[in-house]
């Protein structure tokens, strides 16, 4: 899903520089996201996580108060920056201007649909509005908006479904969206949101994808074809080859597991499995599938995003002759804007142009990982830069406190990221239902994942 950032940076900067002007969809604004909805009649009681989270404390009432805050507001983003009709949620917000554009993400519904899961469960918003935005987006996504053998294009205008910069048709993409998809048809006891949910789901041709080679492509145009770029290196791929494998129609086979590659890194005595890569690689799969207490023949993935990100924080602390800001009280960089536009870095080992700026998500997307550590970071950001690097949906996506630069855009993925890992760290709750699906399940048995037994042990 990233990929295509790290091909096209100079499209990131004509995002933000270029493209302000554009059709702003009016959102409801008699509707107050914020709100209680008390009654209960009108609350589900989200369920206990399944298993506690390895290493986990209970988070503090103050630590509560925190991440509903965060959650609320990330949800304002999914609610105010779609259109109501299409479902479509716009990549990027401008909280300075409120100048905002019309392109849409198709990777920003799928964090989207599953925020609105989120925000129904947590009463947020009544079941009858949640149920119609749901509804409409998934009955666009069937009928309406342009797809390939079940594939989506990357980018699409929010109000007319156009592709926008010929785009490609994205796997990674069309993957996260999916789990979205998935999510939503496991919550929602309605009949046309399950059955739209099929429908989307079983028109993906993953074989397709697959037909010429066992590790996929990051997509296809109708002007060159498939790209050369394949996902054969561990990252946020995961998520993809589990939802072909446990697919009932157009099944990937068994095979494509084992085809991509599982590089161990060390960094400063952390043993890890991981890529040249941004820190989300380590994340995004695990917001929706829960590779908790389970492993394949590799790995324990849980554990290995448990040290994938403790070495991502020495990594920084590590940097803190350089840039001082860095403390255990703030840390975490993944890709995100910058001063100089959107940037693809982080490490270990270093990526990108590291300048001392703070990524939010970096740490809300860790939640669940090391959750007394983030939380510490979290509760940093916001009382001692709240006034400039929060707003109505949440931490803006990047600030550097050192040269007291601080972004006026909230990006979807990064939002998503932070508001359903926040979730799971609390409750389990997107774990819970998306794990429900039977094609979720069915993915991981054909990986060929099993339950941790007494004396397993991962190191990395």
């Amino acid at each position: 899903m990233r990929d295509s950032h790290f091909r096209k940076i100079s499209r990131r900067r004509f995002l933000r520089d270029g493209i302000r002007a554009g059709v702003c969809v009016p959102v409801a604004a008699a509707l107050d996201v914020t709100r209680d909805y008390a009654a209960a009649r009108q609350r589900r009681i989200l369920p206990k996580p399944s298993m506690p989270l390895p290493g986990q404390t209970p988070f503090t009432p103050d630590d509560e108060a925190l991440l509903d805050e965060i959650e609320r507001n990330s949800f304002r983003f999914f609610w105010e920056q779609a259109n109501p009709s299409t479902g479509l949620v716009r990549d990027r917000a401008d909280v300075a201007t409120e100048k905002q554009n019309a392109l849409s993400s198709i990777a920003a519904v799928g964090f989207g649909l599953t925020a609105i899961c989120i925000a129904e469960a947590r009463g947020y918003i009544p079941h009858s509005q949640a149920r119609d935005r749901v509804l409409n987006t998934l009955r666009f996504l069937w009928k309406k908006l342009p797809n390939h053998r079940g594939f989506f294009y990357h980018w699409a205008n929010i109000n007319t479904a156009e592709r926008q910069f010929d785009s490609e048709v994205s796997s990674i993409d069309t993957a996260i969206l999916l789990c979205g998809v998935l999510t939503c048809r496991q919550h929602f006891d309605e009949w046309e949101i399950k059955e739209l949910g099929h429908l989307i789901f079983d028109r993906v041709e993953w074989t397709w994808l697959s037909e010429d080679t066992s590790v996929l492509s990051h997509g296809w145009t109708p002007e060159t074809g498939f790209l050369p770029s394949r996902w054969n290196d561990y990252s946020e791929l995961m998520m993809m080859y589990l939802l072909g494998l446990g697919s009932g129609t157009y099944p990937l086979p068994a095979a494509s597991w084992d085809a991509w590659k599982r590089v161990p890194f060390v960094y400063d005595g952390v043993r890890y499995i991981g890529s040249f890569a941004p820190l989300f690689i380590h994340q995004y799969s695990q917001a929706w599938f829960d590779f908790r207490n389970k492993h394949d023949r590799y790995a324990d993935y849980y554990q290995n995003s448990i040290l994938a990100t403790e070495a991502h924080k020495r990594f920084c602390l590590d940097l803190s002759s350089e840039f001082p800001d860095y403390s255990n009280d703030l840390w975490g960089i993944t890709a995100s804007d910058s001063a100089n536009g959107y940037v693809v870095w982080g490490g270990p080992p270093a990526t990108g142009p590291i300048d001392g700026s703070i990524v939010p998500c970096a740490t809300g997307g860790s939640l669940p990982f090391l959750p007394e550590q983030t939380i510490q970071v979290l509760h940093t950001i916001r009382n001692k830069y709240g006034n400039r690097a929060w707003s109505r949906y949440g931490f803006v996506d990047a600030f550097n406190p050192l040269t007291n630069w601080y972004d006026s855009d909230v990006i979807g993925i990064d939002t998503g990221i932070t508001m359903i890992m926040a979730e799971n760290a609390r409750s389990g709750f997107v774990w819970d239902t998306f794990m429900k699906n039977p094609e979720a399940k069915r993915g991981m048995d054909r990986a060929g994942f099993q339950p941790n037994r007494p004396g397993y042990r991962f190191n990395g």
